[in-house]
């Protein structure tokens, strides 16, 4: 069996990151059946860059790979655990964590591995194993105290006792619970809980066989689907009891955000506010910012609203290292955002002190309180409609039960002296324990509510009991309740008896007996310590009112059904259901009656008075007043409120009011005593909140008013601030300037007591001007006052240079900026002096008014003069900033304006406008002379007199001839005189405005590549009266990415064709082309479909017909295939070695219409058939090379001499060395004839090791050379001993003993490094280095790990062990890490350096 529960740890774990990142988490709920059968975990995790994925458990590592498999299936993104052949071991808590390198995630789930048996007795032993009472049970102390304790204290006192196993020690004491209850209703009365919580089951396990489990997340998060986990298929019906401890249901919170929080761009200094929307109500949700969780400080304000779906985080004096992502998490759904914090624009203002605004999000303004009043009218829309499901399903139940009634044939209907109907031939139960009042038509309302998404599973699902006192009270809620709850499951199970009346009695035993188990599991739940589980939780918060409704209507129709008269029950014709009365005596009298009419509808159900608005928790301050509102539906219900159990009555502190459906409760001047929670019940309802009461750190109101007026000091004065204040102490203070925390030094002291702080700043500059800010913090929170220090100083320099306005022989004009700092007090007047050039002295003008401009009117002409300003305010006067030379009189004429534009041309009139010149020439534009010329002749007319200056930019020229054509010209006038002409307009005809052309025709590209493209078209048709004759073309473009036009041709064409230069390759345009003449431009014609910027298709074909197709390189060696090819558009190239693509090892270089192959260093493996496939649109194209890579041949082995045959002689030797890696190795064999002494080649090409040589004459010495031959070249001879050679007389050979030679072998070492090059750009970079090893080692140079030995850009030499590179022109390009490599057979060795580039 498997038992799988949901992960209760606080949602600050689970972290989803979003802009750069973000984290989708899924669990698949383990998927066996039995032990010893594998358990399977299933995540899905999403991120950029890609997380990395591993696997934990709480009890100990998951290091046994038999055991735990851990793997990665790429076709459905899922992370999986195997667990193989689980067993009681494997019960642990299982955690997948994903990180990379903007943060984490963590995901859990619990495994439980139950064993797995089909016996009875081995689930009573089950059972048995789990009432084992472990260590301090058996402390009756212990009990009495969890009896009384509230929920939240369970753990602490299991601690205390020496108690581990929680879960147990809870199931026990909801049997403690359950007994009290009963003992309670023995003795006659019902316990009554004065917090008035009910703890009702939702779930429905165990009353099936086979319970299926289905997980199922709306949204992003976890999602599971068509996905069941079958419990208990044991063969056997299982108790109520081992059901509930096999089952598991598993509810997720459905919350989700109606509004998330979005990007933020926030001033330095600024605050920023981050608000979310949730679709359900939470009193809290975890924010998160940058990997870490946030609380509510002195740099983070966390706020809820009153209904607690505007969640709102306040990020306060935004810096630099505040910025990054924030994330708000509620339940399994979360939602993240930047904040970006910008510097301050503008530089001179960056040590001002500005007032903090608060940053929202950009864009629309979304109102948050009207989007949370729409979900909340969205929520009670729809519970209306499972109202609305609850009562129609009511009335099926009721249409079910007559049909069933009315076709049963064995019972027979009478009427009783009091008009109910009774059953006579049904068979009594026994005499029950509890009595029991029963209506049929009556449902549970939870139950209801699960049969509209299924049909009913169960009878039993619609069963249950009624328990009476016998002291029966209005006032004792327990017992309305417990009616209320069982009288709705009794409603099926009396429809099941009157239908099927001929049932055995066993069956309704069994009945009976679930029954009754129920009811003892209904009085453990009524008990408000019981700890729920989290899903019960989530159901009830969205199911609680509606419950609550439905009940209270249940108990007006049971008021009016349970009377009693004289001992007797009276029922009324439409609730003639009930089975058993009970008398007023006590003793249960069971009749049987029979339904004299048909079964009647039943009443509609009234939701009752519920709350609109329930009590939030509020945060008090000490002898401030507190206050809790809460709204009803019904403004005629009376209620009561309460105190840590205990009624308020209202008093000098408490006072309580209602208006209407407004219910308050106002703590006049609160105290630490007033702290607890607070509950406010009306019929049957309640509400609750806690009353928190803090004493923070706070001013008087007077004393901080005084303190946040700006204190103004003269510079070298002292300031001092001070401020008393409340709080619980102790209370740390601290003194801040511009966010900068002030400690004691020589000019800064301060004076700290239990009520009031002092700040003396001594001898202060205007430096010291900002924001003053005391904040106090004690553990009940924290307050902050700001004040502002203003010190006074003489202003600074007025900012120059001046600029010259006027320049004239009578006066010169000129201005400057005020200055930068005006020394807290404003510019009140200038002080300027003048002094003539030459001269020593300063001429003293006066002073002008605070405007930072003076014109000078008492100049010589043609002379130079200086100025000197000083600014003046009321802390005193500035220091001197001085002019440069000015000159007066000089003639300096106006530039030329631009070129005149006609605006309308009309048969008696042509309207020209024209801009001012650039260049005024030092003085102001008195005015401009136009004048025009007809086309074809050389002389200029003025238009206006020079007297007669036009004083605007623009004239309307009305001596023009109709019908001829014309141009303009206009000047500038200064002081000086006039000005240069500016270049004539276009010509303009003196006519009447012509009407706009039509759209060309027959637009289409003729001709493209990868630049450009040419278009073509036809002139559009001259019709009078409709469009006029076209005098020239524009050519627009858009490339796709892009919405804006722009033209190709800034003047217009002509010509009907148009060449589009300066595209990018491969890129999409869309094209148009407009007609103009002078009446304007047509309506422009597109092209229907996009340009591609791609020449025409052409099949790929190599253009090289000299490549070689066998190719043999000497091992070592550098292997270079180059080959050249035409295509278009831009073909995929791509190189396979034998029918698989190339090694990393192998460099392919592409290039525009040639690719090449490069294997710097080749090896023997590097042998085979290389094959380039260039393809594109068109077709594709391959070509193949063999390469062979060898080495010179080793000689064969040893050659031995066979006769077998007279005059033959078989030569056999041993095969080369090389022989297996050279498939094209053979041998060549020799003979020498003593005689003839001469060599002679007797068999060559041969590919076996023996040759048989013939024409051996006897008698003669003969002596053969085996040689081995490859595509390199011919190996050394292996000789053969000496065919036929007469023995000789051994000669007395003397052995010399021989030296043993010295091994000079060694491993290539660096002797002289490489050393650091900083070239200069343009210049050359010479490098070098020494080596030695011996063998010689082979040399091969690096540039940032890609070899250079190929590149033809480097010089690179190796002598006698210097090796050496030279770099040509030093670029950019060249920078990076250089490297050398020395190895020989020995070893390896290398050795690197950095070259810089100077610009």
């Amino acid at each position: 069996m498997w038992k799988t529960a949901k992960n209760k740890e606080p949602t600050t774990n689970r972290r989803c990151f979003s802009i750069v990142h973000q984290y989708i988490q899924r669990f698949n709920e383990v998927s066996g059946g039995k032990s010893g059968k594998v358990a399977i975990f299933k995540v899905v995790v999403k991120g950029d860059p890609k997380p990395e994925v591993t696997w934990r458990r709480a009890k100990g590592p998951i290091t046994d790979k038999d055991k735990f498999h851990s793997k990665y299936d790429e076709s459905t993104g899922e992370h999986i655990l195997e667990i193989v052949k689980v067993s009681g071991a494997e019960t642990d808590t299982y955690k997948c964590y994903a990180a990379n390198e903007y943060g984490k995630a963590v995901c859990k789930a619990t495994l439980t591995v139950i064993e797995d048996s089909n016996h009875p007795s081995d689930f009573r032993k089950l059972l048995r194993r789990s009432k084992e009472k472990p260590g301090g049970e058996s402390d009756e102390r212990f009990w009495q105290a969890m009896l009384k304790a509230d929920k939240k204290d369970y753990e602490r006192i299991c601690t205390e006792f020496g108690v581990s196993d929680l879960h147990l020690i809870l199931k026990k004491l909801e049997e403690k619970k359950e007994e009290r209850a009963h003992n309670n209703y023995q003795d006659g009365t019902t316990a009554y809980d004065e917090n008035g919580t009910e703890g009702h089951s939702f779930s429905s396990g165990g009353r099936t066989k086979n319970s299926n489990l289905k997980v199922m997340q709306k949204g992003k998060g976890l999602h599971q689907e068509d996905e069941e986990v079958h419990l208990f298929n044991t063969g056997r019906d299982l108790t109520d009891e081992e059901a509930m401890l096999l089952s598991t249901e598993l509810i997720f919170s459905t919350v989700d955000f109606v509004i998330k929080i979005q990007e933020l761009k926030a001033q330095e200094g600024d605050d920023a506010l981050f608000a979310c929307v949730l679709t359900h109500p939470l009193p809290k949700i975890t924010w998160t910012g940058k990997g870490s969780t946030l609380e509510e400080g002195a740099k983070c304000s966390i706020t809820v609203s009153d209904h607690k779906l505007i969640h709102r985080l306040l990020i306060k004096d935004c810096n630099s290292l505040d910025q990054g992502i924030y994330s708000a998490v509620a339940g399994v759904k979360s939602c993240s955002a930047w904040l970006v914090v910008q510097a301050e624009s503008d530089p001179a203002s960056a040590g001002m002190r500005r007032a903090r605004k608060t940053t929202v999000a950009s864009g629309a303004p979304i109102d948050l309180e009207k989007i949370a009043v729409e979900q909340q009218i969205k929520k009670r829309e729809e519970m209306e409609k499972i109202l609305a499901a609850v009562k129609a399903k009511h009335k099926e139940g009721q249409v079910a039960a007559m049909d069933k009634k009315s076709e049963g044939n064995s019972i027979d209907n009478t009427l009783d002296n009091s008009g109910c109907a009774t059953r006579e031939g049904g068979k009594r139960l026994g005499k029950p324990k509890n009595k029991k009042r029963m209506r049929s038509g009556q449902m549970d309302f939870d139950k209801v509510t699960d049969s509209n998404e299924g049909d009913f599973q169960d009878d039993d699902d619609f069963t249950g009991s009624v328990k009476k006192s016998k002291n029966r009270k209005h006032g004792q809620n327990g017992e309305h309740e417990q009616m209320e709850f069982d009288q709705t499951e009794t409603s099926a199970e009396s429809q099941n008896d009157v239908a099927d009346c001929d049932g055995n009695k066993d069956s309704r035993r069994q009945k009976h007996r679930k029954k009754a188990h129920r009811k003892r599991r209904t009085y453990a739940r009524e008990d408000p310590n019981e700890p729920t589980s989290e899903d019960e939780a989530s159901y009830s918060d969205e199911s609680e009112d509606s419950l609550d409704q439905h009940k209270r209507s249940r108990r007006a129709k049971q008021s009016k059904m349970l009377k009693k008269v004289n001992g007797e029950s009276t029922c009324p014709e439409e609730y003639s259901g009930y089975d058993e009365i009970e008398g007023i005596t006590g003793a249960p009298t069971h009749s049987r009656r029979k339904r004299r009419g048909p079964l009647t509808e039943d009443v509609v159900i009234d939701i009752g008075v519920h709350f609109i608005c329930g009590l939030s928790d509020v945060n008090a301050v000490i002898n401030e007043t507190a206050e809790l509102t809460c709204k009803l539906s019904s403004e005629d219900c009376e209620g009561a409120w309460f105190r840590d159990g205990k009624k308020i009555s209202p008093d000098h502190n408490f006072s309580v009011t209602n208006d209407g459906a407004i219910h308050k409760l106002v703590i006049i001047r609160c105290d630490e005593e007033h702290s607890g929670k607070y509950r406010f019940e009306a019929d049957g309802r309640k509400t609750e909140a806690m009353i928190n009461v803090k004493d923070p750190p706070r001013f008087n109101h007077a004393d901080l008013k005084a303190f946040s007026e700006p204190v103004t000091v003269k510079a070298g004065h002292n300031a001092i601030f001070k401020l008393q204040f409340l709080g619980h102490e102790p209370v740390k203070i601290k003194w801040y300037s511009e966010g900068e925390e002030l400690l004691d030094d020589n000019n800064t002291k301060i004076e700290k007591s239990a009520s009031h702080s002092r700040l003396l700043l001594s001898r202060c500059q205007r430096r010291d001007t900002g924001e003053i800010k005391i904040k106090l913090k004690n553990e009940h929170g924290f307050i902050e006052a700001i004040s502002q220090l203003i010190v006074l100083d003489k202003p600074t320099l007025p900012l120059g240079p001046a600029e010259v306005t006027e320049g004239s022989a009578i006066c010169i004009e000129f201005r400057w900026r005020p200055p930068k700092d005006d020394g807290g007090s404003p510019v009140i007047n200038y002080m300027v002096e003048r002094q003539q050039v030459g001269r020593n002295t300063w001429k003293k003008i006066g002073e002008i008014p605070g405007i930072p401009s003076y014109r000078d009117t008492d100049v010589d002409h043609g002379r130079k003069y200086c100025y000197r300003i000083r600014a003046v305010t009321a802390e005193g006067t500035s220091e001197v900033m001085e002019t440069d030379e000015m000159q007066a009189g000089t003639l300096a004429f106006p530039g030329p304006p631009a070129p005149p534009k006609v605006v309308s041309a009309y048969d008696d009139c042509v309207n020209i406008s024209w801009a001012p010149p650039s260049n005024t020439g030092g003085s102001r534009i008195l005015g401009y002379v136009l004048e025009k010329r007809k086309k074809g002749s050389n002389l200029w007319s003025a238009v206006n007199a020079t007297d007669e200056l036009i004083k605007v930019k623009k004239y309307a020229v009305k001596d023009v001839v109709m019908g001829m054509e014309y141009e303009f010209r206009v000047t500038a006038v200064n002081l000086s005189g006039i000005g240069e002409y500016s270049n004539p307009s276009e010509f303009v005809f003196a006519r009447d405005p012509k009407k706009p052309p039509g759209k060309v025709s027959n637009l289409k590209v003729t001709e493209s590549s990868y630049s450009h493209f040419v278009l073509t078209w036809t002139k559009p048709e001259d019709k009078p009266e409709i469009q006029d004759e076209a005098k020239g073309y524009f050519v627009e473009i858009r490339p796709a990415e892009c919405l804006d036009w722009s033209r190709c041709n800034p003047t217009r064409i002509i010509t009907t064709s148009f060449s589009v230069k300066g595209l990018k390759s491969m890129n999409m345009y869309w094209v148009r082309v407009i007609a103009v003449n002078d009446g304007g431009e047509s309506a422009p014609e597109e092209l229907a479909n996009y340009v591609l910027a791609i020449p025409s298709p052409v099949r790929p074909k190599f253009t090289n017909h000299k490549m070689k197709s066998f190719m043999v390189v000497k091992a070592g060696n550098s292997v270079r295939i180059t080959v050249n090819f035409e295509a278009s558009p831009w073909p995929h190239v791509m190189w396979i070695k034998d029918n698989v693509p190339v090694t990393k090892r192998v460099t392919i270089t592409n290039s525009d219409g040639s690719s090449q192959l490069l294997i710097p260093s080749s090896e023997r493996s590097d042998s085979g058939i290389y094959s380039i496939l260039v393809k594109n649109l068109a077709g594709q194209e391959t070509f193949s090379t063999e390469v062979r890579v060898t080495d010179d041949p080793k000689p064969p082995g040893p050659v031995v001499l066979e006769e077998t045959v007279p005059g033959t002689v078989t030569v056999i030797w041993e095969p080369s060395p090389d022989e297996k890696r050279d498939d094209r190795l053979h041998y060549t064999v020799s003979k020498l004839d003593f005689t003839k002494g001469n060599w002679t080649t007797v068999a060559e090409k041969l590919f076996n090791n023996k040759c048989t040589v013939c024409n051996i004459m006897p008698g003669r010495e003969y002596h053969f050379r085996v040689y081995a031959e490859n595509d390199m070249g011919v190996s050394a001879p292996s000789e053969s001993p000496t065919c036929w050679k007469e023995k000789k007389k051994e000669k007395r050979v003397v052995s010399i003993p021989t030296r043993k030679e010295c091994d000079l072998r060694c491993a290539p070492t660096f002797i002289v490094p490489l050393k650091f090059h900083a070239a200069p750009k343009g210049y050359e970079c010479y490098m070098s280095c020494a080596v030695k090893g011996n063998p010689k080692p082979r040399i091969t140079w690096y540039r940032n790990h890609i070899s250079l030995n190929t590149d033809t850009n480097y010089y690179i030499s190796n002598t006698c062990g210097v090796c050496s590179m030279l770099v040509l022109r030093v670029g950019p390009r060249d920078m990076g890490e250089y490297t050398i490599a020395a190895e020989n057979a020995l070893g390896r060795a290398e050795c690197s350096t950095v070259l810089t580039v100077k610009e």
